[in-house]
């Protein structure tokens, strides 16, 4: 078995939780992930929560930032057509970018 552990805030994680994504799902959920610098339970339970997701940034969110924007760029270079789901990323990566600048 494994060993017990706590959290940051002492307490117990012993309860699995698990359910299944589709293939566009889980790569839009990976994109937030990675932008918030969170590993996925964390991030996952903080917005299950509703709990203000703190972004910890480090090199790694920076350069996902980038990867990001670099992303944007291209789909409003080419004027293709923005779905649902690239439009709430991008107001989210807007967001967190007017959250860093205010820090």
């Amino acid at each position: 078995m494994s060993v017990k552990a706590l959290d940051r805030q002492g307490r117990w994680r012993n309860k699995i939780v698990g359910f299944r994504v589709s293939p566009e799902e889980n790569e839009h959920l990976n994109k937030l992930v990675k932008l918030s610098g969170l590993n996925k339970q964390e991030y996952l339970i903080h917005r299950i929560l509703m709990e203000e997701v703190t972004v910890n940034y480090s090199p790694r969110v920076v350069k996902a930032f980038r990867n990001q924007i670099n992303e944007f760029s291209e789909l409003l270079r080419d004027a293709q057509p923005v779905d649902k789901e690239t439009a709430e990323l991008m107001a989210y990566t807007i967001d967190l970018l007017q959250k860093l600048r205010e820090e």
